[in-house]
């Protein structure tokens, strides 16, 4: 079965929704799902994860939810990641089936997919999401898009080139209040916006320098460290990583993905970006293994004079999420909450005038629904690229101690030659974003 008979087939079969908590269903036999006629071979999503720790198994476990998807393969450069991930996969299904592989070049080689879920490190990001675009495999990526803004930039144009669906892993666009808030400010609801406080999480307690440590036996270390520069094993790999700059930018690009992509959304802001970014951030003592700043906070103007203020929660009155301030009062929405400087901001329905926002009940479904629609998903690549770029720019201009100009139509940093330079990470060779 290639690809573009197995999707054609699933055009005339139409998906089952489901809740998008992480939880792993009542096991059903995948011959009973051919037996009964519900989904038959010839009609399913065949998918394989690269990426099977704790956020792409949880991953995987959402979408193994869905009776038309058929999960056939894991990798990872962890074994013990590979015997869990394929372990679930096999117990889902009742059977041996699901096949492991530590290399994604032989995973993408050898297994025939019509769509993958990429949960890997930051640094991985830009390698595995343009390969298997290459492959022109539909695909499920994590945020943030990328590490830096030239590897968004590539991903977003293998992406386009190769005409596959993508979905971003920035799950509360298909969340009620993060919606509603949105799509509230989007309609006017407070007026005109001329300011935004988009708070994240404050950073992660430093550990010191851990002494150097044997590599466990089921983790390729050289592997799993790819393009980063080469490093000695210290005990932090798998979450932790994102404490450590060569692989993440800590709490500010972790979570950038999430918060300044909510921000955007209900401005109106999706495809553009700021043209000034400047503040500070405060950074550990060389002798801390994690070097990602334990504080931040920058402001990012846009054309129109709108200011969005990015900074960890404990420096914002009003701590994590997004609050939009216009002139007819304040929205604000976090995870499991919205509130309003006025209760009838909230209460009173826009009406049949309204410009509606995209809708989505769930993630995983919309990105299952566009695969066989092969309409644009709620969370596409060039606004997940646009997201992270705000971040990525905030940390350029806190590196540099500089405010920094940007064009946000040609994505250039403009008359500073060394800023410039950190719009793309070095590679440690071999390693290299692969050709489009």
């Amino acid at each position: 079965m290639d690809n573009k008979s197995s999707r054609r087939s699933f055009l005339k079969n139409s998906l089952a929704a489901a809740a998008g908590t992480i939880v792993l269903p009542h096991i059903i036999p995948s011959s009973a799902m051919g037996m009964n006629g519900v989904v038959p071979p010839s009609d399913r999503i065949v998918m394989g994860s690269i990426g099977v720790g704790s956020q792409g198994t949880g991953n995987m476990k959402n979408f193994l939810r869905f009776k038309q998807v058929q999960y056939v393969a894991v990798c990872d450069v962890d074994k013990k990641h590979l015997e869990t991930a394929s372990g679930i996969v096999n117990q889902f299904y009742k059977n041996t089936d699901c096949r492991s592989h530590k290399d994604y070049r032989d995973f993408l080689e050898k297994e025939k997919l019509d769509a993958v879920c990429i949960s890997v490190p930051d640094h991985w990001h830009s390698i595995a999401y343009i390969a298997s675009a290459n492959k022109k495999l539909d695909i499920w990526g994590e945020k943030p898009l990328a590490r830096s803004i030239g590897e968004g930039q590539q991903i977003v144009k293998a992406v386009q080139k190769n005409k596959i669906i993508w979905q971003t892993g920035s799950w509360q666009r298909s969340e009620a209040n993060f919606h509603k808030g949105a799509e509230l400010v989007f309609n006017g609801r407070i007026g005109k916006v001329d300011r935004v406080e988009v708070g994240l999480p404050n950073a992660q307690k430093l550990i010191g320098m851990p002494s150097i440590k044997p590599v466990p036996a089921e983790l390729d270390w050289d592997f799993w460290l790819g393009s980063a520069p080469k490093v000695e094993y210290r005990g932090v790999c798998h979450w932790n990583w994102r404490w450590i700059l060569d692989y993440s930018g800590g709490q500010l690009t972790d979570w950038a993905g999430h918060h300044i992509d909510i921000a955007h959304w209900g401005l109106g802001l999706d495809r553009t970006g700021p043209i000034e970014v400047s503040g500070e951030g405060i950074y550990p003592a060389a002798t801390e293994l994690y070097n990602v700043p334990t504080e931040f906070d920058f402001n990012c103007k846009y054309k129109s004079g709108l200011i969005i203020r990015v900074a960890n929660e404990s420096r914002l009155p009003k701590g994590m999420g997004v609050t939009w301030y216009g002139e007819d009062g304040w929205i604000r929405v976090d995870r499991g909450h919205i509130s309003a400087s006025k209760p009838e901001l909230l209460s009173v329905e826009l009406g049949d005038n309204k410009k509606p926002l995209y809708k989505s009940e769930n993630h995983f479904a919309n990105f299952l629904e566009c695969i066989k629609s092969r309409k644009e998903t709620i969370t596409p690549v060039d606004v997940a690229h646009r997201s992270i770029s705000v971040g990525l720019l905030g940390e350029i201009a806190m590196t540099t101690k500089q405010k920094i100009q940007w064009d946000p139509v040609k994505e250039q940093i403009i008359n500073n030659a060394e800023a410039s330079k950190l719009l793309m990470r070095s590679f440690r060779s071999p390693w290299k974003i692969p050709n489009i």
